[in-house]
């Protein structure tokens, strides 16, 4: 099997990525790792390159790849941002993501009815279009006449084989969210999509909102969802709302993939979080949980089991970060999981 590639990327992202590879090396199912660890913002402000066309090569020849957090307030445009995390999604097909949120440990819960705590549900979110291609532009710029345009972008191909995807996923139901009401042509390509898929899982329980009020379900009851699948923008906002739910983002795991050539990306959802990087309390549970998709991906379905019990169990002894009611460091909290495997 090629290696795993991985980018442990900027601030939080090659800590919390050290805790993942030594996990996965905790369980010794013999995987290499090819590690790409100038891929970074230092080097994009020293030669202006976020992704090399040879780095994307070796990318592209692993069997998976790993990602930290890409992002640096010293980088000032969306250049670098886009250069490697969008151009892998892009360049990779990569039109799944694929968001897993489920409640660690009661105490996380923001929500006071302990009835409606346990979130335990994926965000499936359409990865490759939406409003993140980059169509538009600007007319007239920095001046009190500036126009600017970003065009939300989307296919059948793309809007039906995410949906085919989550219903691939499901285990009681798929709930689609859309803003059809108000988004005309986008809206009503995906519910002649939606429609088709409905009809052809009829033993799938099946339901639609839009966006606002799925946002307030998520709210007031989130046990009420299994899947939620939706456009890209929607998708990052639910799965980031859900992720808080949950415990917080420190604690949220993602996959980009492609569900034809089988490639995955994984990553945490956090981002580089500059404030608290090398102060060794970022949180490496998203990583870890991160870590687990990836090698159940890769057929290892019993030691990402393993993983996520483990996890579950250091939070529930309270041996993790401050974010989520503990006292250790990032590597103390690393360590503390891998004292949970069995």
């Amino acid at each position: 099997m090629p290696p795993i590639s991985v980018i442990p990327g900027d601030g939080i992202g090659p800590e919390v990525i050290g805790e993942a590879l030594t996990t996965v090396d905790e369980l010794g199912i013999g995987l290499e790792f090819d590690v790409l660890d100038h891929v970074n913002a230092d080097r994009f402000l020293r030669t202006g390159v976020a992704l090399s066309d040879e780095d994307f090569q070796r990318v592209g020849a692993s069997c998976a790849a790993l990602l930290g957090a890409v992002g640096d307030p010293r980088v000032r445009s969306s250049e670098y941002a886009r250069g490697v995390l969008l151009r892998l999604r892009f360049d990779l097909d990569l039109y799944v993501n694929y968001r897993p949120v489920k409640l660690l440990h009661d105490r996380l819960s923001p929500l006071r009815d302990a009835t409606r705590r346990a979130v335990d549900l994926v965000i499936v979110r359409e990865n490759t279009e939406g409003l993140y291609t980059g169509v538009g532009g600007t007319l007239r710029p920095h001046s009190p006449h500036e126009v600017a345009i970003d065009a939300e972008v989307n296919t059948h191909l793309g809007v039906s084989r995410v949906i085919d995807f989550a219903f691939s996923a499901a285990r009681t139901g798929v709930c689609m969210v859309d803003k059809s009401n108000a988004v005309r042509s986008g809206g009503q390509l995906w519910q002649r999509c939606w429609r088709s898929a409905v009809a052809e899982h009829p033993d799938v329980a099946t339901s639609h909102l839009y966006v606002d009020a799925a946002a307030m379900k998520l709210i007031s009851d989130p046990t009420a969802f299994d899947v939620i699948v939706t456009n890209n923008s929607y998708g990052d906002i639910l799965s980031d709302l859900t992720a808080e739910l949950a415990g917080g983002l420190g604690t949220a795991a993602s996959a980009n993939i492609n569900d034809t050539t089988g490639f995955g990306l994984y990553e945490p959802v956090h981002g580089s979080a500059p404030d608290i990087a090398g102060k060794g309390i970022a949180n490496p549970i998203g990583a870890i949980l991160t870590s687990a998709l990836l090698i159940e991906r890769l057929g290892h379905h019993r030691e990402a089991a393993a993983v996520r019990d483990a996890v579950s169990a250091a939070v529930a002894a309270g041996r993790c970060t401050p974010d989520v009611g503990g006292e250790l460091t990032t590597k103390d909290s690393g360590a503390a999981i891998r004292a949970e495997l069995v």
